[in-house]
């Protein structure tokens, strides 16, 4: 490793007269958002600036990257499925002749997401006999898109399965899964669009109804900032994209017409989130104009239902019940014992307590959906959502001594790993940080020679003292405002590995503001982390944080990647 401060000097001084230009490319514009309460307002021109400051107290290294054998066979994210005991299992069987459900997390999580929950274990405690034998439900708590993966891949079936939505349920079929649908609605439930009463007021002032069609034309015409989840994991986000080609031509969501008017929608589009939960979160920071969720959350949530107002959109979201291949006579009884059990009326009752049963009498303002048309809007959705755009990102990592043995192992693999799903067109760059910040990859397109440099680069990254992470993010910040000073269409984007504890360098308000003002996500993926620290950077501008401790951070960032890049 060589240090080349004399180089990076030189390089900050033509930066700095570079300034000009790039005020230029951005056309003067002034970036505002929040920051907790507090709202900070920041020119691209004075941000630059303050960036060029900080980088002046780093020390900066640079490495000579080596190329690395690589792996050019196709990809397949089902192959990075993890193992099944990934996933929680939030109620345990009692019994030795039972049933597995798979459920998705709105209904078999904890406090008012964990109605299934109460059901399976009143279930349990039930002592219902079917043939001569005591039975009970295991309920295993899994996002949709992950379980039809599951399902599909064959890796791991359980014997029922309760998306959301049937959007899924047409998915599996259409991909040849022997899945039967048993019940249409095990409780009731739509998704909807929260507006902020404020941007609600100025649309009703001029479209005068506010519905899916009246949101999706706002988006297009620039004058609502929304957010979405991402349709390969998220039943609202699945539902909204489908919801949105449906305004554009209802005859044919992948008609031409349908795919021009999505490419205008998704080109103001600041933000897309991982999973309906997780937009929850986000969108407590209060940036965005709108943004999608499921009702059973925002009636559940104070804070959003004081400021935001509800709009039902798309399919209901009435959790079907599928039983998954050929279930023997016991586990049907058992599936049909337990659906009637969620269905009585005292724990109907219990649901509606837990936000479920609202907006009964919503229909869908588009109805059926099948499956083959489904998978290609999600093919069409990645590989339009970012055509306007050039995706540049940068991977900031922690190589600090308290990343020392298996959260550094770990970080190696799963970024070597996730790596495979990221398209040749998008361009990256790698940084290590731990006491002083080393350059170990500098901007490039993602092709083959790339990929072995990244390679290499990744295998040997060694361990270096402390941990000068905001140092890390202050570097990677300006190698992506170089690149945009290249590229005026480079979309920015920055991913950042470690344990999120930081004791050494610039702090995290050396920073936010800038974020704030550029408007660069930041991913963060923790390895042993703290992880408020972590989650504090990526709400920043509502980007998402995984968590490799509870979550498999190998199809976790390939599916990130699959989706974002």
């Amino acid at each position: 490793m060589s240090q080349n401060n004399n180089s990076f000097k030189i390089l900050a001084t033509l930066f700095g007269i570079s300034l000009l230009v790039f005020g230029v490319i951005y056309g003067g514009i002034t970036l505002t958002g929040k920051l907790g309460n507090n709202t900070e307002t920041m020119s691209t021109e004075r941000a630059i600036s303050r960036l060029d400051r900080l980088c002046k107290n780093i020390t900066i290294n640079t490495v000579e990257p080596r190329k690395e054998h690589i792996n050019i066979d196709p990809v397949n994210l089902m192959d990075t499925l993890p193992d099944i005991s990934k996933y929680p299992i939030q109620v345990k069987n009692t019994t030795t002749t039972y049933i597995e459900i798979f459920s998705s997390p709105e209904k078999a999580g904890d406090g008012k997401d964990g109605w299934l929950v109460e059901m399976a274990k009143a279930f349990n405690n039930s002592n219902i006999v079917i043939n001569a034998s005591n039975v009970s439900v295991k309920i295993r708590s899994i996002s949709s898109g992950e379980g039809m993966d599951y399902i599909v891949s064959g890796k791991y079936l359980p014997d029922a399965f309760t998306p959301s939505n049937e959007l899924w349920g047409e998915m599996l079929k259409s991909k040849d899964a022997n899945i039967t649908l048993i019940e249409k609605r095990l409780v009731g439930n739509i998704a909807g669009v929260l507006l902020s009463k404020r941007k609600h007021k100025q649309l009703t002032d001029k479209y005068g109804d506010i519905n899916i069609r009246t949101i999706t034309e706002a988006v297009a015409e620039n004058e609502l900032d929304m957010g979405y989840t991402n349709p390969f994991a998220s039943s609202t986000g699945l539902n909204y994209l489908l919801s949105t080609l449906s305004t554009f031509d209802q005859s044919d969501i992948l008609s031409e017409k349908a795919i021009q008017g999505f490419e205008k929608f998704q080109l103001n589009i600041p933000f897309v989130s991982y999973t309906t939960l997780q937009m929850r979160e986000s969108a407590r920071s209060g940036i965005l104009d709108g943004f999608i969720l499921e009702y059973q959350t925002f009636v559940n949530s104070p804070e959003l239902k004081r400021d935001y107002i509800f709009t039902p959109f798309g399919v209901r979201h009435d959790s079907p019940m599928y039983a998954i291949g050929n279930l023997s006579y016991e586990k049907q009884e058992i599936l049909a014992a337990f659906i009637e059990f969620c269905k009585s009326n005292e724990n109907q009752k219990t649901a509606s307590e837990y936000g479920f049963n609202s907006f009964d009498d919503y229909s869908p303002e588009f109805e059926y959906f099948d499956g083959d048309s489904i998978s290609q809007a999600q093919r069409l959705w990645k590989e339009k959502k970012d055509s306007n755009y050039d995706i540049v990102a940068v991977f900031v990592a922690d190589v600090s001594g308290s990343m020392m043995g298996e959260p550094l192992n770990m970080l190696k693999e799963s970024l070597l790993s996730a790596s495979k799903f990221i398209k040749s067109d998008t361009s990256i760059g790698l940084v290590s940080f731990g006491t002083n910040v080393t350059i170990n990859l500098p901007i490039a397109k993602f092709d083959l020679n790339q990929r072995s440099l990244f390679t290499g680069a990744v295998k040997d990254l060694t361990l270096d003292g402390n941990t000068a992470m905001f140092d890390g993010i202050i570097v990677a910040l300006r190698m992506l405002l170089e690149e945009k000073e290249k590229n005026p269409n480079a979309k920015l984007m920055l991913f950042v590995l470690g344990d999120g504890e930081p004791n050494y360098g610039h702090k995290f308000n050396d920073v936010s503001g800038l974020l704030k003002s550029l408007r660069i996500p930041v991913y963060t993926i923790g390895y042993n982390a703290n992880i408020d620290e972590l989650e504090r950077l990526s709400l920043i501008n509502e980007a998402a944080f995984i968590n490799a401790d509870t979550e498999d951070v190998a199809y976790k960032l390939g599916s990130l990647f699959n989706a974002q890049m």
